[in-house]
């Protein structure tokens, strides 16, 4: 990942103050780029997050070009989305010290792709030593601080990511109460987007209707998913979206009438044609299929191996069991 651009705007509820920074953040400092960087690297990878389009009444859209055009530079750019962000927030009850980190960066895990990218980085609550002098003793002593940022490994509950080529927005948010009102300050306010559904709901609604088909017909859940995962991250690899309903085919390729009663459940959940997800997600989502049976015993398998018989098999026995039979084994290692 190349950060071209990052800046830390604060706005702090707690004791009033907002501090918009005028000077970039020192990438050239190792811990601030390690930060900034597994935060950037952790919402592109975010399956939860939802996917938005700039209705044509956005300003920030059109500010957002001019930025990619060079017509504005990113201090001024991030101080606009900062002033903004600071009049909503600051009607939020309760009230709540935000640091926005604003960053311009290109994803090396999609050919150099760059975006913007806003994240509302909510202070936490910690405590911490604190020395001071008592009585002519040194006493160390316990004390709260308001003002602690989220480490790289914690998830980022709002922020927007756009991308620079095509504009499409992923983008998480909370609803906060404004004036009484639910809101959401990333979609409505500050992107003004219509949203659509996330690759982690799109993928759970497929997986939620493969299984419920196969089980109304009597089909092996675990071969109609592991088929079902195996395409997903194929797709995903080759177009960075998957089809809902090409998915159902490829989880019954061999039952037409599953893969037709599948079609009309999806377009019962009214997925959309075409999801947009990222490889990286869809891998995570899709490389492995775990089953766990009645008797207690656990396997998790490459879903790529589902129709490989040199390496897995699923027999329907007379009575009404199933026997699973792992081939070619080498190795085995406990774990």
């Amino acid at each position: 990942m190349k950060i071209n651009h990052a800046i830390l705007h604060v706005l702090d509820f707690t004791s009033g103050v907002t501090v918009f920074s005028q000077a970039e953040l020192d990438l050239s400092s190792k811990q601030v780029r390690s930060f900034v960087e597994k935060h950037l690297k952790k919402v592109r990878g975010d399956a939860s997050a939802k996917r938005g389009t700039f209705t044509e009444e956005s300003g920030f859209a059109q500010e957002l070009k001019r930025y990619f055009f060079g017509e504005t530079s990113f201090v001024d750019l991030s101080t606009q989305v900062a002033d903004f962000l600071a009049g909503e927030l600051g009607q939020v009850d309760p009230a709540e010290s935000t640091d926005v980190l604003v960053a311009d960066f290109a994803d090396d895990e999609d050919e150099g792709a760059r975006y913007f990218a806003v994240l509302l980085m909510t202070s936490r609550l910690a405590f911490m030593h604190e020395v001071r002098q008592g009585g002519g003793l040194v006493v160390n002593d316990i004390a709260r601080h308001y003002a602690i940022l989220p480490s790289p490994s914690q998830k980022v509950g709002s922020y927007a990511v756009v991308g620079a080529r095509s504009l499409a927005i992923s983008y998480a948010d909370k609803k906060r109460t404004i004036n009484g009102q639910d809101t959401l300050v990333i979609p409505d306010g500050l992107l003004q987007c219509e949203t659509g559904v996330s690759a982690k709901e799109a993928i759970d609604e497929v997986t939620r209707i493969v299984e419920e088909v196969a089980e109304e017909y009597g089909a092996n859940t675990a071969v109609a998913l592991s088929r079902a995962k195996s395409y997903l991250v194929e797709k995903a690899e080759e177009d960075e979206s998957f089809s809902p309903e090409e998915i159902g085919r490829a989880a019954f390729e061999d039952e037409p009438a599953l893969a037709e009663r599948y079609v009309e459940q999806a377009a019962e959940a009214a997925l959309p044609a075409e999801v947009p997800v990222e490889p990286v997600v869809a891998e995570r989502r899709g490389r492995n299929h775990r089953i766990r049976t009645d008797t207690g015993i656990e396997i998790t398998f490459p879903s790529e191996y589902c129709d490989n018989r040199d390496y897995i098999e699923f027999v329907n026995n007379p009575n009404g069991l199933i026997s699973i039979e792992l081939k070619n084994i080498g190795k085995i290692t406990n774990r």
